[in-house]
């Protein structure tokens, strides 16, 4: 883990409020895993936290996150410029860990697709992924391009304005017995990861699942407890230390 003033190298809009902003590293920030994340600050003293965001793209020293506008911070961040500077912390978490899996079904929502696109780029030699991804309308959709390295990749809409009419969950299930895949990643809203932990028990599926949950964050080092989630087994868990990846019977959704 490393404190890195970074420089803005890239800050676009790609998608209704959806952001990507790519930051080049004065140095090299270590090994980071697919579904790890960084604290960044905003450049605005305004927003005294940082913001934890997935990261979607490691290239060299240069590191791309994408982000929705919600609020006061993601909003001054929508306005950094080329060339401004910004602290972040970084790579924090632990990531999705693909050993010994080799056929992969990824079920993404929204803004959640962002760490699943990572674990793919760094996993894509040597495993194949099924990639199910859900949007609200087709005005949100994004990044298809970076999800072609899935050897199938089905896109649904809540509207049927783009792809398929549906939602990401009830996609992959209708394809489930024909991929027979290794392991589950998902990452998405909560009702997503709750509906899919509800299906799977449902359909007494034994496949492993595992879940990459969004929480509000204050420090992003487990200090604080902001992110406090509650796991089947009665005790609590950081989700910016202990996770954000968890296996998906482990965790209250």
């Amino acid at each position: 883990m490393k404190d890195i003033i970074a420089t803005v190298k890239e800050n676009k809009l790609i998608a209704e409020n959806i952001y990507m902003l790519t930051l080049t590293l004065p140095e090299s920030a270590g090994k980071i895993k697919g579904g790890q994340f960084l604290n960044l600050s905003t450049g605005n003293a305004a927003n005294l936290l940082r913001r934890p965001l997935g990261i979607m793209k490691v290239e060299g020293n240069d590191i791309t996150v994408c982000y929705q506008v919600k609020g006061g911070g993601t909003q001054t961040l929508s306005k950094t410029e080329k060339g401004q500077k910004l602290s972040v912390l970084l790579p924090l978490g632990n990531g999705f860990n693909l050993d010994g899996y080799k056929k992969v079904a990824v079920i993404g929502g929204g803004v959640g697709i962002f760490p699943l696109i990572s674990t793919i780029r760094e996993n894509c030699k040597d495993k194949e992924f099924y990639s199910f991804i859900g949007f609200r309308n087709k005005g949100a959709v994004c990044l298809l391009d970076e999800l072609e390295k899935s050897k199938t990749l089905t896109v649904t809409t809540d509207d049927g304005s783009y792809g398929e009419k549906g939602n990401a969950v009830d996609a992959y299930l209708k394809h489930a017995d024909g991929i027979k895949a290794d392991v589950i990643i998902a990452c998405g809203p909560p009702i997503m990861l709750k509906v899919l932990k509800q299906k799977l028990i449902e359909c007494g599926s034994d496949i492993p699942c595992f879940v990459s949950l969004e929480e509000r964050m204050g420090c992003g080092i487990g200090a604080c407890l902001v992110c406090v989630c509650k796991k089947t087994d009665g005790e609590n868990a950081r989700v910016c230390k202990d996770g954000p990846v968890f296996n998906i019977k482990e965790v209250n959704l």
